[in-house]
């Protein structure tokens, strides 16, 4: 059986949660989805230039899984730009203390919300109404042509039937 995952501790959720390059349409482009904690892990370690041992006290993790979220984000980005793929933050396991999108550690785990997830008894986990689950809509961020969410079925991984555009969860 396999351990739930630890819900991290976010403190700042990003302002911006998809880049592309610019000369190529969306349509065209692979996607790099970097999960909201690996965006934290970035921001501690290369940003604010913590160390990994306080960063990962921050985030309410071991030193070691900091360090492998760290290299798998910078595997990611570096991935990216080097290839010329999509960067999209979405998802992950993890709470902001105080709700507010904002808060600094110490003040209480599984009071925030992370990306509309946090309500009720998942803590951070996939829930809400951004989660993949049944329900729903998808919509295209080229041409606006929104449809049903078709359950198991990533959003991100449909094609609009308009433009060819990929979709993403409305």
């Amino acid at each position: 059986m396999v351990r739930p995952q630890k819900i991290r501790i976010i403190e700042k959720k990003p302002t911006a949660t998809y880049f592309k390059p610019r000369t190529v349409p969306l349509n065209e482009l692979d996607e790099v989805v970097l999960a909201v904690e690996e965006m934290e892990a970035l921001r501690l370690a290369d940003i604010e230039g913590a160390t990994q041992e306080d960063a990962a006290k921050r985030m309410d993790i071991h030193q070691s899984t900091f360090q492998r979220m760290l290299k798998r984000a910078r595997r990611k980005v570096a991935d990216a730009l080097f290839n010329g793929k999509a960067i999209r933050i979405y998802g992950g396991a993890y709470t902001m203390p105080r709700g507010d999108e904002t808060g600094p550690a110490g003040m209480g785990a599984g009071t925030g919300r992370g990306l509309g997830r946090g309500q009720g008894g998942g803590a951070g986990r996939m829930e809400g109404p951004l989660a993949g689950g049944p329900g729903g809509k998808c919509k295209c961020p080229e041409c606006g042509y929104e449809m049903e969410h078709g359950r198991g079925v990533p959003c991100n991984q449909t094609k609009c039937p308009k433009c060819g555009a990929m979709m993403t969860r409305a």
